[in-house]
């Protein structure tokens, strides 16, 4: 039986159950909305092509509280192409398309000018430390989250099991059977999400074919943060993808009694499960039976500020893959605009420096970073799957807020990316990879 129908029971069901408690608990219905308007633009070296483009759009969302335990919820969101920009133009040089200004549109389709889907539709349950979650939902975590970097988040659909004790332990299960990829226009089951976002090459070099040719029906999710003692503080996540992969992620993380430090290790290990996705190597999404990674960060909390140092090293064993569809993945070494996925033998490194500004009713905050990647030669498929090569990364992002402008929250983030080592003196290997500078200027507004 398919998640839509098994859900459409529930709800019903629950109304019946809803419509014989009391009449005298309190019935609540609330309204709220977002709207983002989003300015990219990307600038390429020398003669390679520029691209620039702007996107609005809305979420409306209605939840009604049945009463403090029950309450069901609805959010439709949409994105709206303004047609101004060149989002479609290729590149003359090497016939590519933008990478990063066509993701706030549906890249598989960038003519389609107008996106709209209802992302949400849940019904919940809460008691005490419980929560009990079923239908389309946000959902965060180390590896699969909304990644709202562009207009519509990603979002799940499936049943999310939560018991929290305050400060203590937070336990969670999960379950999901579809998912709607950011920069895509609606839900998909779980094979046919992979490959929405660019393939890269398998190991031998050729372009990866695993777009469409995905067989997996669910992925299940456990995670469980424990504060052992007041100072140290564990975190594990497990995700098993269905005939896939499975990945385990571990963190944890000690504080040092007043002096603002913590020092925090994570490790993962990936090992592919059943045929990797398909039984034709060829088509296989995990060709690598194993991936690991290593990593520490020492971070220093500061007056209205921190300042963090990160390190992660992918071992050579074999590609890390975690699909880009479905979120961030939140390493040590994650800066926006670029991921760790899809490479193995790769270090990297990072500096952080938050710091947040007050004046009078006004609020600044900003986040610089520093980081270097260094990735194996371009002309190793087997360990780099999108041909990136050695490069620095910077970014600086800005948020601000004024208390007399209620809800609204623009943003500016700026990028640039400079290749270092030697590669090809080959387009392929710069075009949407390094020598770029990119700007974000973005206008939220919650309501």
């Amino acid at each position: 039986m398919k998640f839509t129908s098994i859900f459409l029971f529930y709800f019903l069901s629950t109304f019946l159950v809803l419509a014989q408690e009391d009449e005298t608990e309190s019935k609540r219905g609330n309204i709220s909305g977002h709207w983002r308007n989003y300015y990219m633009h990307s600038f390429n070296e020398g003669e390679l092509q520029d691209w620039y483009a702007v996107a609005t759009g809305l979420k409306f969302k209605y939840t009604y509280d049945f009463n403090k335990h029950w309450q069901v919820g609805g959010a439709v969101y949409s994105s709206w192409n303004t047609g101004v920009g060149n989002v479609q133009t290729t590149d003359p040089t090497t016939g590519r398309s933008s990478r990063y200004v066509a993701g706030n549109f549906n890249v598989q389709d960038l003519s389609q000018r107008f996106i709209a889907y209802p992302g949400e539709l849940y019904v919940q349950y809460k008691n005490e430390n419980h929560q009990l979650k079923m239908g389309r939902q946000t959902f965060f975590s180390p590896f699969m989250n909304g990644q709202d970097g562009r207009m519509i988040p990603t979002l799940f659909e499936g049943a999310f099991y939560k018991y929290e004790k305050k400060e203590k332990l937070r336990f969670q299960l999960g379950a999901i059977n579809r998912i709607a990829p950011r920069s895509y226009n609606g839900f998909e089951n779980i094979g046919q999400t992979l490959g929405i976002y660019p393939v890269g090459r398998d190991i031998n070099g050729q372009g990866s074919e695993y777009r469409e040719n995905t067989t997996s029906d669910y992925v299940a999710l456990t995670n469980l943060d424990y504060q052992i003692t007041g100072d140290f503080k564990v975190e594990l996540w497990d995700y098993y993808v269905d005939n896939i992969f499975n990945v385990l992620y571990v963190k944890p993380t000690y504080n040092f009694k007043n002096s603002g430090l913590a020092f925090s290790v994570e490790w993962l290990l990936q090992n592919r499960i059943g045929e990797g996705g398909n039984p034709d190597p060829a088509f296989q999404y995990v060709q690598n039976e194993t991936a690991q990674i290593f990593g520490a960060q020492l971070s220093h909390s500061l007056p209205n500020g921190k300042i963090s140092l990160g390190y992660d090293h992918i071992t050579a064993q074999g590609r890390f893959l975690f699909p880009r569809e479905w979120g961030r993945e939140f390493l040590f070494s994650f800066q926006k605009r670029e991921r760790s996925e899809g490479f193995g033998n790769n270090h990297a490194a990072v500096m952080y420096y938050h710091q947040n500004f007050k004046f009078s009713d006004q609020k600044l905050k900003s986040i610089f970073s520093i980081g270097h990647q260094w990735r194996p030669s371009v002309t190793e498929p087997e360990l780099n799957k999108y041909a990136i090569p050695n490069y620095m990364h910077i970014n600086l992002d800005l948020f601000y807020e004024n208390v007399k402008w209620k809800g609204l929250k623009p943003e500016l983030l700026i990028t640039y990316k400079y290749g270092t080592g030697d590669f090809p003196d080959n387009p392929v290997f710069i075009l949407n990879k390094v020598n770029l500078f990119l700007i974000n200027a973005i206008v939220n507004y919650n309501f």
